[in-house]
């Protein structure tokens, strides 16, 4: 493949940024990547992993010269993060982002834009527990689903070279209103985090006796859980910044897990049967 990008800026060499790098890398769609970030243990493996070519602890230096920025830190940073490196970015260039949150991100990003570069909101729909440039792989987008969401505002040449650079990382990528985006991810993901999170603290803080609980958890709740172990920064972070639509899904959730709690109570075998038929059938639709 030839290559899209001559000098790519990663703003956070974690999963989501350091995995971008890698497939866009081995796909040779790039030539030349900067890493940014704070963490200096995390830049120096990146940069001896092959991941970035060259790393920078001054984002506004190191966005200096390249064609495309992508920044993938929390997202209650990201418009903030845009509006550092705008005076330093290149006539041209195009910043896009991973966050999981866009209607807000956006709405900023596009006021702080300097005239002459683009901005185009993105979120790749993967991910692990796992943080950090050492948790990064090629293949994470592979057969992933990446949502960009443009508005009346977004240059379409812009648009279709970050939409290119998806594709070439494996993903499959869709349009999506910001607002829309974010009512969506507040149900399948943001509510999902929540309530492993919240699982996990009520079993944890649980008085059994005197008992650790989750000593005796097995891999049922370790399986349910896993998003648990994820990064209680990122996740405060995110919870607030959508928190309309996840207070939204969280009241949705209660009221299922009541009418769950009320056929429990009363006995009522056949409808407790349905409930569960009804959603083992949604969660195998899924796959």
């Amino acid at each position: 493949m030839s290559c899209i990008i001559e000098r790519l800026a990663i703003v956070g060499v974690g999963l989501i940024g350091g995995s971008f790098a890698r497939a866009l890398r081995q796909a040779g769609a790039v030539r030349h990547v900067v890493g940014i970030g704070r963490s200096r243990a995390n830049l120096e493996h990146a940069l001896s992993q092959g991941i970035v070519d060259e790393i920078s602890f001054n984002a506004t230096e190191g966005v200096a010269g390249a064609q495309l920025v992508f920044i993938s830190i929390p997202v209650c940073s990201i418009s903030a993060m845009v509006g550092a490196i705008a005076p330093s970015l290149a006539p041209g260039c195009i910043v896009t982002d991973g966050g999981s949150v866009k209607a807000e991100i956006v709405r900023e990003c596009e006021k702080l834009i300097p005239e002459g570069c683009h901005f185009v909101g993105g979120h790749p729909i993967a991910g692990t527990e796992n943080s950090g440039a050492s948790a990064s792989f090629a293949t994470l987008y592979q057969g992933k689903r990446c949502i960009l969401t443009p508005t009346e505002r977004t240059d379409r040449e812009a648009y279709e070279t970050v939409a290119r650079l998806w594709r070439v990382a494996g993903a499959n990528v869709c349009s999506m209103d910001p607002e829309r985006h974010d009512r969506i991810l507040a149900e399948i993901s943001h509510l999902p985090h929540a309530v492993a999170y919240a699982l996990v603290h009520a079993v944890g803080t649980a008085d059994a006796e005197g008992e650790n609980v989750l000593s005796y958890s097995a891999g049922g709740f370790r399986d349910f859980t896993r998003i648990a172990s994820s990064d209680p920064v990122m996740w405060r972070d995110i919870a607030l910044m959508n928190r309309r639509a996840l207070l939204a899904s969280i009241d949705g959730f209660s009221a299922s897990l009541a009418e769950l709690r009320r056929r429990i109570d009363s006995g009522d075998s056949p409808g407790l049967a349905e409930f569960f038929t009804i959603a083992k059938q949604f969660r195998d639709g899924i796959l």
